[in-house]
């Protein structure tokens, strides 16, 4: 399962994707990961999320962070949820390019062969999101 919740700075989104990210680390039996860009969010979820600050990793193309994402399953076949918060800022991209098509729907396939859901924020006015995209609303 891929979900993308989008919209434009300020709407909310990453507020959200924190009840989110708390609630699943209450509620799933496994472990749960969040990718984010500053350290914004490590005093606003639970202490049992392992927080990832991508700069960290040099993450700069959608090739590095598949291999990235690919690379954390191996480590761990406990995951079953990563949260991408800011997209567009972790992988420098237009929210409409193919490039995030593309790996929205890599994300659907992992997701569907090893059962991790992924929940992905993209800061971008909604009106700029593609069919291909929208599928994941």
């Amino acid at each position: 399962m891929v979900r993308v919740i989008m919209g434009a700075k300020g709407t909310g989104k990453t507020k959200q994707m924190i009840d989110m990210i708390n609630h699943a680390a209450e509620n799933e039996n496994g472990s749960v990961v969040c990718v984010e860009t500053g350290r914004k969010l490590v005093y606003d979820v639970s202490p049992n999320v392992r927080l990832v600050e991508s700069s960290d990793f040099a993450a700069d193309n959608f090739t590095f962070f598949k291999g990235f994402i690919s690379g954390m399953y191996a480590s761990n076949y406990d995951l079953t949820h990563v949260f991408i918060d800011s997209l567009c800022k972790i992988i420098p991209s237009e929210p409409d390019s193919p490039e995030v098509e593309e790996f929205l729907a890599w994300l659907d396939r992992f997701s569907d062969a090893n059962q991790v859901k992924f929940t992905i924020t993209i800061s971008a006015d909604v009106a700029l999101a593609t069919e291909a995209i929208k599928a994941y609303f």
